[in-house]
């Protein structure tokens, strides 16, 4: 390992170390001829001493609130080795909590067991579940291509519906098992849901950086409560460490698509109660591992890639999986749920039998949830709406048992003899396409609010047709720039949120971005904010500026912080009117003459926008055409949208026939 005047940080980590944005720290490279030498990389990435780098920044007056862990990860990320790292950080976390204990992992060197020492004496004077749960995440970030996570509201979600999904009552308190359990979000999430007495955590991991990270994490999250916890490293399917312990709910995300799970060896194995699974379906030997873990009426709750739902070599074993009533539910969840983010993966609700079949009535039917329709856009991966998507889901599976009740839209019930056909096909989204259809009442109330459309388009036509414009002499323009010297009004530019769990203020605000203005237009996440963020309340004009989604408008509503690329204009109502200046922002010349347009993701000088110069009693006839402008485009867009699916809605009913002469 290097010494800590020799570890390598980029302009990225600087930029993170210092709380700025990384074109921030280039103008510093530029402006100043103190600022460190680059010591390697190359000419696009460079490389600093983080010591220099270090105490450049505080004898310049660059560190904010910056606590001593931002200087340490950069020493972990040196070690290069991400098991190495990841042993290192779980051996801190360890000597965190018990600070008397000597490092006892013969794998690493001394110089790892020195940083090994200092990050445990950082952590016990910054907050050691603070200091682990940061080392961690910059961990999981860096080496984000080979890990395969839980997302933490992901692991919620699971962790309830396998409560929810059990019969009977456990003997003595409540036994999970996760058999690959990763870093552990699982275990940590069964841990944080239930509240009642004698928790057992039973994990599995083969990876031995995983497990251990597993056990650091679990050794936080289990702090002072009754709760015992067995963490081994193996092959679960191989070498079942397990093997015979009975749990009340299993929890997993299994590693997908491998071909070597064990097929030869595996052969006779006694799991295989539905069937050896193929070669080719190794999810469905995950599977039946969970369900020979579980006590009778025991649930599991796994995560599955789309086509374990539908692959033909796996239908002998998903027959015998309904027939059985092992196999409950299906739930379709949003893109970008978990790893892989370009999936809609899927939740499998599986439940062993109860003791006695007369605890309760024959499984006639398997209930199917879509629910990809709650994705929400706002980053360059989908995630969902997580509030809206759990409480979906589990208003959905209250009802698992109760046949009696009609799932809401984008669920149902499909009965065993419609699955147990050639295919076997679990996939929720070919079921409940057809409970989709747009009823008669549905199709007139689309069609009385398209005419209200139209006839506010006319309205508005009406008016906007007899606006006349003067030919003559150019009129008097000014800069954003000009405007800002003049003191007509104030500019502040968004920027990124600092890292999730390390909030830099006590105030919460929804964070709006780019991406969102080109999805929905809805703000996502929320971000902990302090004065140095630019925030946008009622009447302020809000500016995008890259190319692609080049816009100006009068924010109504809460105030929401504005992320990179997007501004905040507050004007004094004295020179401006907020409504006046947002319509000549968002002209699309305006938006062509500032732009640079070598790409769709060029930037636009927002100081270089112009406004047209008039008195503030002759901008209000202006402002007020410009909302009527406005309100024409908005009305346009929802006509345009409700056409089209009233297109195809009438479509699909009048290709079923039916059609009334």
């Amino acid at each position: 390992m290097s010494t800590p005047s020799a570890v390598p940080v980029s302009l990225a980590e600087i930029a993170r170390i210092a709380g700025v944005g990384r074109a921030a720290v280039s103008n510093w490279r530029r402006r100043h001829d103190s600022f460190p030498s680059r010591i390697g990389g190359t000419d696009v990435s460079p490389q600093f001493s983080l010591a220099e780098v270090e105490q450049w920044l505080r004898e310049n007056g660059k560190l904010k609130d910056v606590g001593g862990r931002e200087f340490l990860w950069p020493r972990f990320e040196a070690l290069g080795s991400r098991d190495e790292s990841g042993l290192a950080i779980a051996e801190a976390a360890r000597r965190m909590r018990f600070p008397r204990t000597r490092t006892t992992s013969p794998d690493l060197s001394a110089e790892v067991r020195q940083l090994v020492g200092e990050a445990a004496a950082m952590g016990r004077a910054e907050g050691p579940r603070e200091t682990f749960e940061f080392l961690l995440q910059r961990w999981l970030e860096t080496h984000v291509r080979q890990l395969s996570t839980t997302p933490p509201p992901l692991a919620t979600l699971m962790t309830r519906i396998a409560l929810a999904a059990s019969v009977g009552e456990p003997a003595e308190g409540l036994t999970v098992f996760d058999p690959a359990c990763g870093t552990g979000h699982l275990a940590a999430a069964a841990c944080q849901e239930y509240d009642g007495p004698a928790l057992t955590l039973l994990a599995c991991e083969r990876d031995p950086a995983l497990a251990a990270l597993t056990t650091a994490r679990l050794g936080f999250v289990t702090e002072g409560r009754d709760v015992r916890t067995e963490i081994v490293t193996a092959d679960a399917l191989r070498e079942d460490p397990f093997a015979g312990a009975p749990a009340d709910i299993a929890l997993c995300n299994p590693p997908f698509n491998e071909r070597d799970w064990g097929y030869e060896e595996l052969a006779t194995d006694q799991r295989w109660v539905h069937g050896l699974p193929p070669r080719t379906e190794p999810e469905l030997a995950w599977v039946q591992h969970l369900l020979s873990h579980l006590r009778p009426g025991g649930s599991a709750v796994v995560i599955l890639p789309p086509a374990v739902a539908s692959r033909r070599a796996g239908r002998r074993i998903r027959g015998s999986l309904l027939r059985t009533g092992a196999l409950r539910a299906v739930v379709a969840l949003p893109p970008g749920s978990a790893q892989p983010h370009s999936v809609s993966l899927q939740l499998w609700v599986l439940r062993a039998a109860p003791d006695s079949f007369s605890a309760a009535a024959p499984v006639q039917d398997a209930l199917l949830v879509d629910a990809t329709d709650f994705a929400r856009p706002g980053t360059r991966e989908p995630g969902p709406d997580w509030a809206a998507l759990s409480t979906f889901v589990l208003s959905v599976l209250a009802d698992l048992d109760r046949p009696e009740v009609t799932p809401p839209e984008k669920a149902v019930r499909v009965p065993l003899l419609d699955l147990l056909d050639d295919e076997v096909d679990v996939t929720p989204g070919r079921y409940t396409a057809s409970r989709g259809e747009t009823t008669s009442v549905e199709l007139a109330a689309s069609w009385k609010e398209l005419g209200s459309l139209l006839a506010g388009l006319t309205g508005h036509v009406k008016q906007l047709s007899e606006l006349g414009f003067e030919t003559g002499s150019p009129q008097t323009m000014a800069t954003v720039g000009d405007l800002v010297k003049a003191g007509a009004l104030t500019l502040s530019a968004g920027q990124q949120p600092p890292e999730s769990g390390t909030p830099s203020g006590d105030t919460e605000l929804p964070l709006l971005t780019v991406a969102d203005l080109l999805m929905d237009g809805t703000a996502g996440g929320l971000t902990h904010t302090h004065a140095a963020h630019a925030i946008a309340e009622e009447g302020d004009v809000v500016i995008a500026g890259v190319v692609r989604a080049f816009r100006a408008w009068v924010h109504e509503g809460p105030p929401v912080a504005l992320g990179p690329q997007l501004y905040a204009l507050r004007v004094d109502p004295e020179k401006l009117d907020a409504h006046f200046l947002a319509g000549c922002l968002r002209a699309p010349a305006n938006g062509r003459q500032a732009g640079t347009h070598a790409s769709s993701s060029s930037r636009v000088d927002i100081r270089r926008l112009q406004v047209l110069q008039l008195p503030l009693e002759e901008q209000a006839a202006y402002a007020e055409t410009f909302r009527r402008l406005r309100d024409f485009g908005e009305l346009l867009d929802r006509a345009g949208e409700l056409g089209r699916g009233l297109t195809d809605h009438v479509g699909d009913r009048l290709a079923a026939g039916g059609l009334v002469p």
